[in-house]
């Protein structure tokens, strides 16, 4: 999907993010500026400790920057408070990497699912017991499971009911923090599967982080890599995949590790559906 900057859904513009070590400070995230058109995937790729989490918590306001802006639908993020904020972060969402540690094991999926609603309150049309079955049948799963602890469940599913969860505001922007990582090849290749369905379904725009190059290429339109704190390369993901410009992108693209069913997709897109 090729979108004009007049659509931007989520602009990042000189983002730092520096925190107290000793008598100094260090700088984790160093002048990024991203942008994130409605209804495209940006990736967003570097090593471990690059900044990646860093600079999507501060697009979500999860963390305040040092400096830099943040709008949301040509919004300040930063500069909203009170009931302004709490509505402006019900259209951005994001799904954590660990599905074991996100979900609360005393709940079950059924309150799991309600918080949202309790949370904003939102009275969703048809009542909130509709809504979360409709939030399961959307993520593939049966309604049964609505009466089940998260220790019932698999990885795999696991994530399905954080994902569930994060659809239940009718968010434009859900934030992608290695959702498939945690998993093994072929179930998390559903995941993906399952975030294109939805996003093709809702409509929705998607921050993907990711250490996966052949996932990022298969999900993403655009891809930011990030260095040290800053983005070295932008540009659409077929372009820098094929023919990266930075020294840096090329040796991540070499050195990252393709498993087995990663391969398919690298040379047959169409064998990674599953």
């Amino acid at each position: 999907m090729r979108i004009g900057e007049e659509a931007a859904l989520v602009e990042g513009r000189g983002l730092v993010k520096e925190y107290p070590r000793g008598a100094g400070v260090v700088r984790v995230v160093d002048d990024v500026s991203l942008t994130i058109a409605q209804g495209e995937t940006l990736g967003l790729v570097g090593e471990s400790g690059s900044g990646k989490s860093t600079v999507a918590r501060m697009l979500l306001r999860l963390v305040e920057p040092t400096a830099g802006s943040v709008l949301f639908g040509g919004e300040d993020v930063l500069a909203a408070g009170g009931r302004r904020l709490r509505a402006m972060r019900r259209g951005m969402q994001i799904v954590f990497q660990d599905p074991y540690a996100a979900l609360n094991p005393r709940m079950k999926v059924r309150q799991i699912l309600a918080e949202p609603f309790a949370i904003h309150g939102v009275r969703p049309e048809g009542g909130v017991a509709a809504a979360c079955a409709g939030l399961l049948d959307a993520v593939g799963l049966e309604r049964g499971a609505l009466e089940r602890f998260p220790h019932a469940f698999s990885g795999g599913q696991r994530q399905r009911v954080n994902i569930a969860r994060a659809l239940a505001l009718h968010p434009k922007l859900l934030v992608l923090d290695e959702p498939v990582s945690a998993l093994d090849v072929s179930v998390g290749a559903q995941v993906i599967n399952l975030l294109k369905e939805l996003q093709g379904r809702y409509g929705l725009t998607y921050l993907f982080i990711s250490h996966s190059m052949p996932l990022v290429r298969y999900l993403c339109d655009r891809v930011a890599v990030m260095q040290m704190g800053r983005v070295v390369e932008v540009g659409d993901v077929l372009e820098v995949c094929e023919r990266p410009r930075d020294a840096y992108t090329q040796r991540l693209i070499a050195a990252t590790p393709v498993m087995p069913g990663e391969m398919s997709l690298q040379s047959r897109e169409n064998d990674f559906r599953v």
